[in-house]
This record gives structure tokens, C-alpha cells and sequence, in this order.
């Protein structure tokens, strides 16, 4: 099934209105012939205006003609303290005006030295080293790439090998996305890096086994890492990614002691767990790291979006002293780094985000609400359309079938005229941005700004209701 996120919203009706002296049609047409818009089936704006966002302000965004949306994705999962924070845009100038750029290869900047310590002090365990990157994909690289070193350097050369999640998304760089888990987002860049392997995901609304005990279902899919360490031969096998609530496929949680499973499981093996909390960290789950939410350690975090809130880039490898030591000797280094990482500006930005979650308490806030929005969106059970609700934090799925009582999902043409076809146009033209994915079955992904209330939960329940029913008279 084809990549979804060209149906992240839909063109609005073309207009009169204009952005710094551009009209409209003038903006979309520029659009069309010269911005490659990413994961986008460009023919879909052949005829069509581009839909094009200009202001944010809080929880909304506001398009072109001044309409305006409630930012039901916080722009990519991205953006937690919410939209127009004139403090992170001050923060960004003051830094460009003093030092806008240097590398940190081989030196540092006050910015990166104290955004470092900083998520060393936030990270669990003995998480003290902080490798910075400018996004997730990058992170996620890094971190395999020092996997293997790391098992260089300490006598087991023959390590490399990662094992991830069915239909997972872990980036598009060529290693980050070997360890992705969805066929139809690697096909056409085959062949990969190889040595990455896929298990069972935690999706318990269509487990295959255990489908009435949820901590038992958990027991058997942590098991699968497992044999699949044993079948590749544990000599082999560097590191095991998984995200704490797995995106792709529509907001798995890990069922009762998952990952305290996973962790006996690579420590038995001498294998690396890296937590890829590109979305997960930042409060999306509540806690400043999603692995402290379900209460696990692992030897790397890869993390990135809420960084900053998407107010700059920048990402991070945040990896264990014990991974480090070998490197802390001799002339051992780790031939590996990026031009922009650690940008000054964007340090900047991520420590005056991060005063911001202390000063607003927005761990606190999403721990408190997330009941609420839990059950908020547990309202639309009602619907025959939704087959499950789940999540965790300020992260849910909604998955769509076609039969709610066999739990029967959607063909390929029925989810393409479901997804494309009426129901991310529909939400978008309803006033609500969020996302149409059917990476695995059908879904509504949703993960507002951390600063979300009920009043945006409801409106956002209100929305998906009216835009579902009429979607279920359409199939």
C-alpha cells in the first residue's frame, strides 16, 4: 500500500487573499512548479491549489485565506509548547547575533556544551553523552553506526546486525530506513544496508495470538526478538530499536512488561536497546523520555521534533558511559559527525524550550489531561466505522475498519478512496489538521501541542465524528 503522508491535508479552494505581496494562485502555482514537497504525489496539485499555511498561534494554524485549523499534529508530532512562542523566536535571534554558526567537530560552543548536559541530566541511567544531529533519521544512523564500533572496539567485530518492528518508521537516511519495517517506503531504494530484521509489533487489537490477555501477548512478542537474536546468531546482532509507542501502523502501546522482557532479552545476548523516541520524548507520552513512562533503561535514546518544537532542527543520539568508554582512549574516535549538528541557534532554541516545559510544568500537564483525552476520543467507539482507540499520553490512533464486529480492514482501492479520496480533504476543509495513514490498516493519527485542553479535545472529537459519519456512508 502506497506511503500516506501526501494526505496530510487537502487544497482549499483557490482565492483572492495574498501573503507579502503574493496572491494566492500567484504562491501555488510557484509551489507547483518549483517546491518538491516531501512524501507528496505532486500530480495530486496538477489542478488543485496547494494548500498553504502562513501563521500559528497556539493550538491553531491559519492558511493562506485565513482560515484557520486546530493543529491536531502539532505540525509533525513536532510542535509541544504550540505555535507563535515569540520567547523561542527571541531566543534564536539573540543567539544568531552573537554566534550563528560554528562546528562542533573537535570544538565546542557554550550552547551545545549546556543543551548536553542538560538531556544527560533529564536521561535515565547512565545516559551522560549527548551525539547531536539536525533530525531523528540522523539520530537513528548514529546510533547503529556506533553500535557496531562500539562492538569493534570491544572484541566482537562480527556484531552488526539490528532487529526492529514490523511496519516501524525509523527515517529515511539508507541505514534508518533498513531498519524501517514498511516494504512499500523501501522498495524503490533497494537494495538497503543489510543486516536488519523484523519482529512483531505490539499492535494488540489484531494480535495474532494471546488476543484476550494483553500481558501475555507482550510476553510472547518481546519473545520474538528473542528467536529472532538466536536464528541470526547472537555474535551477530549489535542493537534492537523500538520506540516506546510505536508510530507507524497507528500508535502501538507496549503492552504490561514489554520492555522489562526486551531488556533481560538483550542483556542475555549482549545486545544494544535503543529507544527511538523521535516522536516519544519531549512530553509527547508525559515524562521528558518516553522509556520512563514504562519504566525501562535503554543504552541509547535517538530523539529530535519536540526538541525545539520544531522551532529549529536538531536531534540527538543521547548514548550510555559504557558505550563511550572505549571511545575516551588512545586514538579511537568515531569518524562520523554532521555539519549542522549542534547548531548554535538551534541549541539555543531547544534550551528555551525546554524553560518553558519547567515554567508551564507541560510533563505535569500531559500526565494529568491524558485520561481526559483518552476518553474523549473513546467516545467515538460508537462509530461502526472505529475499530480501536489507542494510545498513550498526547499520542492516538483511531483505526477505521470496514466490519467492526470481524474487525475486517479496508482493501487497497477502498482505503484509497476512504483516505485520499474524502476523509483527510473532509477533516482539513472541517477545520481539523491531523493525519490519514494507512502504513498497515487504515488510521487517524493525532498528537496535539502539549498545551492541548479539553475544549480541544472536544473539539476535535466533534470534528472526527461528523467527518466519520459521513465517511461511513461513503464506502
Amino acid at each position: 500500500m502506497a506511503h500516506s503522508d501526501d494526505v496530510l491535508g487537502s487544497p482549499p479552494a483557490d482565492g483572492e487573499s495574498s501573503y507579502g505581496g503574493r496572491s494566492a494562485a500567484s504562491l501555488s502555482k510557484s509551489a507547483r512548479d518549483h517546491l518538491w514537497m516531501h512524501f507528496t504525489r505532486l500530480s495530486s496539485y496538477e489542478t488543485a491549489q496547494v494548500p498553504t499555511i502562513v501563521r500559528g498561534d497556539g493550538a491553531y494554524i491559519y492558511d493562506i485565506q485565513g482560515r484557520r485549523y486546530l493543529d491536531g499534529l502539532a505540525g509533525l508530532f513536532t510542535v509541544q509548547v504550540g505555535h507563535g512562542r515569540q520567547e523561542l523566536a527571541e531566543a534564536a535571534a539573540r543567539q544568531a547575533s552573537e554566534l550563528a554558526y560554528f562546528p562542533i567537530w573537535s570544538y565546542a560552543h557554550p550552547q551545545a556544551i549546556q543543551l548536553a548536559e542538560r538531556l544527560a541530566d533529564n536521561a535515565p541511567g547512565d545516559l551522560n553523552r549527548v551525539f547531536f544531529t539536525t533530525g531523528g533519521g540522523e539520530a537513528v544512523e548514529t546510533a547503529w553506526k556506533l553500535a557496531k564500533q562500539y562492538f569493534k572496539l570491544t572484541g566482537k567485530p562480527e556484531k552488526h546486525k539490528v532487529i526492529s518492528r514490523h511496519v516501524a518508521y525509523h527515517g529515511t537516511p539508507q541505514g534508518a530506513l533498513s531498519i524501517t519495517g514498511i516494504p512499500a517506503a523501501k522498495t524503490m531504494f533497494e537494495p538497503l544496508v543489510p543486516g536488519a530484521h523484523k519482529v512483531p509489533n505490539t499492535n494488540f487489537y489484531r494480535a495474532p495470538v494471546f488476543g484476550d490477555d494483553l500481558e501475555a501477548f507482550g510476553r510472547w512478542a518481546a519473545d520474538q526478538i528473542e528467536t529472532a537474536i538466536i536464528m541470526e546468531g547472537p555474535e551477530s546482532v549489535a542493537a534492537v530499536f523500538l520506540e516506546p509507542v510505536q508510530n507507524s501502523g497507528g500508535c502501538f502501546p507496549p503492552p504490561p512488561g514489554y520492555f522489562q522482557r526486551v531488556r533481560e532479552i538483550c542483556d542475555r545476548h549482549d545486545v544494544l536497546l535503543v529507544s527511538d523516541e523521535t516522536i516519544c520524548a519531549f512530553g509527547r507520552l508525559g515524562p521528558m523520555f518516553g522509556c520512563d513512562k514504562f519504566d525501562y533503561v535503554p543504552d541509547m535514546i535517538t530523539c529530535a521534533k519536540g526538541m525545539t518544537s520544531g522551532y529549529s532542527p536538531i536531534g540527538a543520539c543521547i548514548i550510555s558511559d559504557r558505550l563511550a568508554e572505549p571511545f575516551l582512549k588512545g586514538t579511537t574516535y568515531f569518524p562520523h559527525g554532521y555539519t549542522f549538528g549542534g547548531h548554535p541557534v538551534s541549541a539555543a532554541v531547544a534550551m528555551a524550550n525546554l524553560d518553558i516545559f519547567e515554567k508551564e510544568q507541560l510533563n505535569r500537564h500531559v500526565l494529568d489531561n491524558e485520561d481526559a483525552f483518552r476518553q474523549t476520543l473513546n467516545k467515538l467507539n460508537d462509530l461502526d466505522i472505529v475499530g480501536d482507540v489507542r494510545g498513550d499520553g498526547f499520542f492516538y490512533g483511531i483505526e477505521l475498519v470496514k466490519d467492526k464486529v470481524t474487525k475486517e480492514t479496508f482493501d487497497d482501492d477502498e482505503s484509497e478512496r476512504l483516505l485520499r479520496g474524502y476523509l483527510s480533504k473532509a477533516l482539513f476543509d472541517a477545520g481539523l489538521y491531523c493525519r490519514a495513514d494507512d502504513r498497515g490498516d487504515p488510521v487517524v493519527q493525532l498528537a496535539p501541542p502539549l498545551i492541548c485542553t479539553q475544549e480541544h479535545f472536544d473539539e476535535m472529537e466533534q470534528i472526527l465524528r461528523a467527518v466519520l459519519t459521513e465517511g461511513m456512508n461513503r464506502i
